[in-house]
């Protein structure tokens, strides 16, 4: 399969974050088809609302027993060698003991041996994407460090190597997917920014991996439609300009103005992705709002730094009359500034 190429012009690209919401007719009938169906819908519904880089919007990732982070732990870590994913009542004292995330009442999986691919078959749902895609689009993988921290440990007993053995097992699952960029997903280091030489060496595994443009998506988490993580961006540009990513995927919408003030100190080698669609709410940005955010953007950081435009993280929990037009309103507030 020929892999599309990111759009070159214009000079800023539209794209979304990752999930969509879940179309009604797939919950109530799911199978291999439907999922396929519906996908095709999710490409056709970003693009014909003039997304440059759409995502799969991760329908297959959904897990109904896991509905506050609509299965995005789960997905990976469920079927990953190594994680047993029967959680019983010590498991569950000892994960609350850690008293680390205080928003899951229990762990994502238990770490029982030493972790592989198992399972988990990241080419397959790329190439079924890819199949349906009609053009380019962008693949989202969950950051090594924010897995980890979902995790039971039982076999490593050091959380840099539980860390870091997920990278590994994740740089081997995206050599040589069919994407037009892969982008990871890192929601909990904004509130933790003392582990970011951490998170850094495991993202890169990742990134490194993948031959292709890259990006990664931040966010200070999007539990149920709730922010999770305090913090802002400045404490964490050490960390942001060690990354080998082609751009980064900021949520910037739902915060203070004057994080765009810290965002000037961002390597000019990596491209900014800015927020500018609040997903937290249900409020439907015009065209002259997002125009208005693209213009104070580029006249803190420069003409030029901002190279894409997309919503502060998924759409899973909104319904989709209001995703479908919060996108259309991204493109059309775009073209509106770009004239």
């Amino acid at each position: 399969m020929n892999t599309p190429s990111i759009p070159s012009s214009p000079r800023i690209l539209t794209t979304t974050v990752g999930s969509y919401p879940v179309p009604d007719w797939l919950s109530a009938l799911p199978s291999e088809q439907a999922v396929i169906d519906a996908t095709r819908v999710i490409f056709d519904t970003q693009r014909q609302s003039g997304i440059d880089l759409p995502t799969d919007g991760e329908l297959y990732r959904f897990d109904v027993n896991h509905p506050d982070t609509n299965g995005m732990i789960e997905y990976f870590v469920g079927p990953m060698g190594g994680c047993d994913s029967t959680i019983g009542r010590a498991d569950t004292e000892a994960f609350r003991a850690k008293q680390e995330m205080g928003f899951r009442s229990k762990p994502a999986a238990v770490v029982r041996e030493a972790l592989s691919g198992g399972g988990l078959n990241l080419i397959e749902d790329c190439r079924r994407a890819g199949s349906v895609a009609g053009g380019a689009f962008k693949f989202t993988v969950t950051s090594p460090y924010m897995l980890a921290r979902t995790l039971l440990d039982t076999h490593y007993g050091d959380f840099d190597a539980l860390t870091l053995a997920i990278a590994d097992v994740l740089a081997k699952q995206v050599k040589d997917l069919p994407c037009s960029c892969l982008q990871v997903d890192e929601a909990n280091i904004p509130g933790n920014p003392e582990h970011g030489p951490l998170a850094t060496e495991a993202i890169n595994r990742v990134l490194d991996a993948f031959d292709g443009p890259t990006a990664v998506h931040f966010c200070f988490g999007n539990y149920g439609g709730q922010t999770i993580q305090a913090g802002q961006w400045k404490p964490l540009l050490e960390f942001l300009n060690a990354l080998h990513a082609d751009h980064l995927v900021l949520e910037l919408a739902h915060r203070p103005k004057d994080d765009l003030e810290a965002l000037k100190e961002i390597r000019p080698e990596i491209g900014i992705g800015l927020g500018v669609v609040d997903i937290k709410v249900n409020h439907i940005e015009t065209p002259d709002q997002i125009a208005k955010s693209i213009d104070e953007a580029e006249v803190a950081l420069g003409e030029g730094r901002v190279k894409f435009i997309h919503p502060d993280c998924g759409f899973w929990m909104l319904k989709r009359s209001i995703a479908d037009r919060k996108i259309a309103n991204l493109a059309k507030g775009r073209d509106l500034y770009l004239g």
